[in-house]
């Protein structure tokens, strides 16, 4: 039956995804979120600035989103090149590699910066990660939660092309240059690359096939588009609302408690963590370790920098990991830096223990030494009027333990994601980063809009995922 009355908890990309989809079937939606604006994690931090990159990849599912719910295209151009990646240690010290998204520039100039050895690796490892994407997309992104059916046809026809039983570290070691590079993609989904899976190699051609691409006034912008069109919808958003238990009786969610007192719905969307909602629901925690988290510094410029994205590896990217497994903040961590205007954004990889900053502007002042001691001479300085840390205690706020993407995706069966059901809740889905297709805004925002239309009976939209997959 279709319920009448649905309330979201979280306005994440998720969470609006969700509440658009129910408000264009026609649903009374109500959504609570513990933040005081959307964007999920995305709204921590300088209330100007999005808590990550103002860029995304798969352009496709927003321009499809934006088409689904009538509003204007969004803004996105290519970023070019994709990423300017800057060497520490040994043999490549001083290097740069600076590549080119597929679809939008081809190969040519990525390969002209290596060298022949290199290009040939470069090649096989793009053609390797290429075909395990398109092997993976039609059963693990662009459709419903994989059953066991759909599972044994994927292992039985193109399991055996994802080295199943291989790990990623030993699938892409291919020299100095470019081993640290491939390691990095999997971390897009919470993963220590040394524990990761070969298969999530498939993360690599998403950026490096279909390319980066800078959306105009950022991730908060969009968060802001996607709310206006909803409240334009009839949705009713509630902020500065934390739930703390969910109501259940017979299989079904009732209601639940919030520090605002208590509500009721017939239906139920939860674009929390599932941890949380496992959490309200009385279920126990589960047993599998979180995955990575992170260490960030909001940074606002004196002088505008423009558009850039710069990752500088470390003298021993290994090493890194080491301390993230031990417990530890990076000695010498992976800096990921985001320009934009007289904004910046940059990131270090960080074990998801909200307690593992005791000084977290301690840290973010050793960063930012670390970061102008690495910045390439040959470009203006970063010139730094204020900055902000947001540590894993702050994104522990939206994600239990401060893990950006929920349980880590190590071992064999560790990319597959849970699918949007959960015991005794027969009437709630949950949606979102922790679960099926994945991390990160665009799969959150697949997620969202699916598994409410799953909670209505409607059939899967892939967002023109699939026909991308059919251009590539």
């Amino acid at each position: 039956m279709t319920p009448k009355h649905v309330i979201v908890i979280g306005s994440g990309f998720a969470g609006l995804a969700a509440a658009l989809r129910l408000a264009g079937a026609g649903v009374r939606v109500t959504v609570l979120d513990s933040l005081d604006r959307p964007g999920g994690k995305a709204a921590l931090g300088y209330p100007e600035f999005s808590s990550g990159p103002t860029v995304v990849t798969m352009p496709h599912l927003f321009r499809a989103l934006h088409e689904r719910v009538d509003l204007p295209l969004p803004g996105l151009t290519a970023a070019r090149p994709t990423t300017i990646y800057h060497y520490e240690g040994g043999a490549v010290k001083g290097r740069t590699f600076a590549p080119e998204a597929v679809r939008v520039a081809g190969l040519d100039s990525t390969l002209e910066q290596l060298s022949k050895r290199e290009a040939h690796s470069y090649k096989r490892l793009l053609n390797a990660s290429r075909q395990m994407y398109r092997d993976a997309a039609p059963t693990f992104i662009f459709g419903p939660p994989p059953g066991q059916l759909s599972l044994g046809r994927y292992a039985l026809t193109r399991g055996g092309r994802a080295a199943p039983w291989a790990k990623l570290s030993q699938y892409v070691r291919s020299g100095p240059l470019l081993t640290p590079f491939w390691l990095r993609f999997a971390t897009y989904l919470g993963a220590d690359p040394y524990r990761a899976p070969a298969v999530l190699h498939n993360i690599a051609w998403v950026e490096l096939g279909y390319g980066v691409w800078h959306l105009e006034g950022g991730l908060g912008k969009l968060a802001e588009t996607l709310r206006g069109k909803a409240e334009a919808l009839g949705v009713q958003f509630e902020y500065g609302t934390t739930v703390t238990h969910l109501i259940k009786h017979g299989g079904r969610v009732l209601g639940a408690h919030t520090n605002r007192g208590a509500v009721a719905a017939d239906g139920w969307i939860s674009a929390a963590d599932r941890a949380l909602t496992r959490h309200w629901l009385g279920l126990g925690a589960e047993t599998t370790p979180r995955g990575v988290s992170g260490f960030a510094l909001q940074l606002r410029l004196k002088t505008d920098a423009g558009q850039s994205h710069h990752v500088f590896f470390p003298e021993r990217y290994a090493r890194e990991w080491a301390d993230i497994r031990a417990g530890r903040l990076p000695t010498d961590p992976t800096l990921y830096l985001h320009t934009d205007g007289k904004q910046a954004f940059l990131l270090v990889n960080a074990p998801p223990r909200p307690d593992v900053a005791a000084e977290p502007h301690a840290y973010g002042a050793f960063l930012l030494q670390q970061l102008g001691r690495r910045f390439p001479a040959h470009l203006p300085p970063l010139e730094v009027d204020e900055w902000l840390p947001l540590s894993p205690a702050d994104y522990a706020r939206t994600a239990v333990g401060g893990a950006l993407y929920g349980r880590a995706p190590h071992g064999l069966m560790g990319s597959l994601r849970p699918g949007w059901t959960l015991p005794q809740a027969r009437n709630l889905r949950q949606v979102g980063g922790t679960v099926h297709p994945g991390g990160g805004v665009p799969l959150s925002v697949l997620s969202g809009w699916n598994g409410a239309g799953d909670l209505l009976g409607l059939p899967y939209d892939d967002l023109g995922g699939k026909a991308a997959l059919d251009e590539d």
